[in-house]
């Protein structure tokens, strides 16, 4: 028989045959004719019955023939994305023989096999795609900025404006008198242009109105583009204020956003086209996100995590918790230690989850997602949770979703000419990510891997541009909750509490919701009474302003004990915060209860404050420059887990 294509031959009464044909037809389009041996044995008869009974034949034009595993390498490797699983049977060691011995194994039990198929893949068995998943996930991610820029430019004065905290044109000023040139490189930010609040307000207001744009899928791809730089000028400029796990998240997931939306001036979720590869990554970097969070928990030595007891001081002890929070304390210990392992187990083993069959995804999916929601009503974690969920929806086929949602209509038939990025483009950029992403995870588990001299140059060198970050929430668990008081006074003997807005400080204030918007004060407040005040020079400066009597701080507040001028004095006191008991809160109202544990900020005056100030900025800024950690330019707290970006100044 004369061949001008390749011809795969399987047992047609097989079942289980019949449905992974189906799946490589689709694959190979019209590269390979299939052909069930009842109908064509009788033009072979070189190949014996025998032979079409225990396993697949390939006949390839010039009399080329393979059986089992070879030919199936070799029938996928007429696709180019194929090709490296014949390279590895034919050149790696082990591989021909071990794929081999599967296929005899799977051969002689395709019953079983049939029935294991059915479980894992279900009845949809053909090749999947992801055009509704990608659709939804890009509209996630234009609102997860919306909510992130929004957040941040209500605080935006406060934190880093010319009257705030940390103003950003002395922190510029700074960092030009102390590098040259490679200042751009070092601190990535638009801001070189204007570090004025004008500037500040525009970055916010235009990341605000691309994401509207991204939402209604209006220039997906350069939208993208420039969410990612708005969003990084603001990391950069920000420092501890905006150096949270979930700023390093969405500039990860915004940097690889860009190469996944379809570069085209509008978008369809049943037209689009979105690369494959960038599909993998968005995956791989929900995987790092997951796995390392649980990993770190046990590698890093901390006792409560390796005996299970880490959630008896998790919900009273972490940032901001909710009254739903309150509640999971009072859980008894053996609820709260099985929850501990079920998170363990949905941390660790479940992300393992998101690369196998079809089935298996539905149920890392609904797990993760179920994590991230417990996570979300106990504790006020920004809009880390919802970009999680958003990742997530990346495991979910279109065969999940309304069939109109991905199907295009037949009048739209023309538009399916569409095209995505091209494969010069997507595949150095991705192997990149690939390259450095498996670099920070290999740090991360603290595993030492001969990486090339050029790989950790590189690597290096784009650490500032944090999009390549490692992860590990709650690395160290802890077990107390200091908690700062920050007082006034204009005669050194009546002191007068300053009262923040999400913190605990009333007794009787109930823990609420505040998440997705961060108050970044609040939180950092929180990871100042865990140091010093030497290892937060930022805090002193809080303190200034406030003696200043500066409405753009005070703003961030929820009372201001002097409303009609500023203080002479000022103190900041630590608490030992508890969360009360059911019968505290009924006979009290109370919420909370605490006890005094020192002195955290002796009284100071505004001269006083001013003239400690110019010496820790001074002394963190050229730390920071010697040990490189102004290439990172944010701060993730130990607490938090380690990440590529580090303390700036």
């Amino acid at each position: 028989m004369t061949l001008s294509k390749p011809l795969m031959i399987f047992d047609g009464d097989c079942g289980f045959c019949r449905r992974w044909i189906a799946r490589w037809r689709e694959v190979t389009g019209e590269c390979i004719e299939y052909a069930p041996y009842q109908q064509v044995a009788g033009e072979f008869p070189d190949i014996p019955i025998e032979a079409f009974t225990r396993a697949v034949q390939l006949v390839e034009p010039g009399g080329i023939r393979s059986q089992g595993a070879e030919a199936v390498f070799r029938t996928l490797a007429y696709v180019r994305s194929g090709a490296w699983m014949l390279w590895c049977y034919e050149h790696v060691p082990l591989v021909a023989l071990v794929s081999e011995g599967i296929y005899a194994l799977i051969a002689a039990h395709r019953g079983a096999a049939a029935r294991l198929t059915q479980l894992l893949w279900g009845d949809h068995l053909e090749r999947p795609t992801y055009r509704a998943a990608s659709w939804l996930f890009l509209r996630a991610l234009a609102l997860t900025y919306l909510i992130a820029f929004l957040s941040i430019w209500v605080q935006i004065d406060g934190l880093i404006g010319h009257a705030g905290i940390l103003p950003l044109e002395s922190y510029l000023n700074a960092v030009r008198n102390f590098t040259g040139s490679e200042r751009y490189w070092l601190l990535p930010t638009l801001s070189w242009l204007s570090s004025g609040d004008g500037f500040l307000h525009f970055l916010c207001g235009g990341g605000v109105l691309l994401s509207f744009l991204a939402l209604l899928g209006i220039a997906p791809a350069p939208c993208f583009l420039l969410l990612w730089a708005f969003y990084l000028s603001l990391a950069s400029d920000g420092r501890e204020f905006l150096g949270f796990q979930w700023d390093a998240l969405l500039l990860d997931a915004g940097f690889l956003a860009i190469f996944f939306s379809p570069p085209r001036w509008r978008s369809r979720p049943a037209s689009d086209r979105h690369s494959t590869f960038f599909l993998f990554l968005l995956r791989w970097l929900l995987f790092r996100l997951m796995f390392s969070s649980g990993i770190v928990k046990l590698i890093s030595g901390d006792p409560t995590w390796r005996d299970l007891t880490a959630l008896q001081y998790h919900f009273e002890t972490q940032p901001l918790p909710t009254w739903i929070g309150w509640y999971a304390f009072q859980l008894p210990i053996a609820v709260k230690t099985g929850m501990t392992a079920v998170m363990f187990f949905i941390e660790i083993v479940v992300p393992f989850l998101a690369f196998a069959p079809r089935r298996l995804r539905l149920v890392s999916f609904s797990l993760l997602v179920f994590l991230q929601g417990t996570i979300a009503l106990t504790g006020n974690y920004a809009f880390f949770n919802f970009l999680t969920v958003a990742l997530c929806l990346l495991l979910l086929d279109d065969a999940v979703w309304p069939r109109k949602w991905w199907v295009q209509p037949a009048r739209e038939a023309p538009r399916q000419s569409a095209k995505g990025w091209p494969a010069w483009v997507t595949r150095p950029a991705g192997i990149l990510v690939l390259v450095f992403t498996t670099m920070s995870l290999s740090a991360t588990l603290r595993v030492t891997f001969p990486w090339p001299r050029v790989a950790e140059a590189l690597h290096e060198k784009v650490a500032p541009f944090r999009s390549f970050n490692s992860y590990g929430l709650f690395a160290v668990m802890t077990t107390t909750r200091p908690e700062i008081i920050v007082e006034g006074s204009n005669d050194g003997q009546t002191w007068m509490p300053y009262e923040f807005r999400w913190k605990p400080g009333d007794l009787k204030r109930r823990p609420t919701f505040v998440a997705p918007h961060q108050p970044r004060l609040d939180w950092q407040m929180w990871f100042a009474a865990l140091e010093t005040y030497e290892s937060n020079p930022w805090f002193v400066d809080f303190l200034a302003r406030l003696l200043q009597g500066s409405p753009d701080v005070l703003a961030l507040l929820a009372h201001n004990p002097f409303p009609d001028y500023p203080p002479r004095f000022i103190r900041a006191s630590v608490y030992q915060y508890r969360f009360t008991d059911l019968s505290e809160l009924k006979g009290t109202g109370a919420w909370w209860k605490r006890e005094y544990a020192g002195v955290y900020f002796p009284v100071r005056t505004l001269a006083q404050c001013k003239r400690q100030l110019p010496l820790l900025l001074t002394s963190r800024l050229t730390a920071s420059l010697e040990s490189s950690d102004l290439r990172a330019g944010a701060r993730i707290n130990s607490h938090f887990g380690a990440s590529s970006v580090a303390p700036a100044a």
